[in-house]
């Protein structure tokens, strides 16, 4: 089981693409979909999943394209990833609504929502600006 699907991913160097060209003019599909090794028909349906979970905006035109919608500061990976695949959840009896009848006596119950907790956080702290700063060294 993969945590970060391969389209999550996908969808990651994109938006590490558009943080580092944040502030500058906007980036076409095209241009992430080549400078990032993604199929243009893939870039363009994960860039509509961006525009619609609020992560990026999009501009028409000649000189239209992606650009984010917020300082890469403030997008985290637990946003990208919940936007392209959904909320991560350790087992299906932490997802939202799918409770367990034996999670009050389940002994594994509290470990589990310690590592869902532990995910979460960890997910929530990585924000694009940090891996942006990664790319750039490069």
């Amino acid at each position: 089981m993969d945590i970060v699907r391969r389209n999550t991913d996908y969808a990651l160097r994109a938006m590490i693409h558009l943080a580092c060209n944040f502030g500058t003019a906007a980036v076409s599909t095209r241009s992430i979909a080549d400078s990032e090794d993604i199929s243009y028909q893939l870039a363009c349906k994960l860039m509509q999943r961006l525009n619609s979970a609020g992560l990026v905006k999009s501009s028409m035109g000649p000189k239209g394209g992606f650009a984010l919608s917020r300082n890469p500061r403030k997008i985290n990976l637990l946003e990208i990833i919940v936007a392209v695949q959904g909320p991560v959840s350790v087992n299906r009896c932490l997802a939202e609504g799918m409770g367990c009848d034996r999670q009050s006596d389940c002994p594994a119950s509290e470990v589990l929502e310690g590592l869902q907790k532990h995910i979460e956080s960890y997910l929530k702290k990585a924000t694009l600006d940090k891996m942006c700063k990664k790319a750039k060294k490069k």
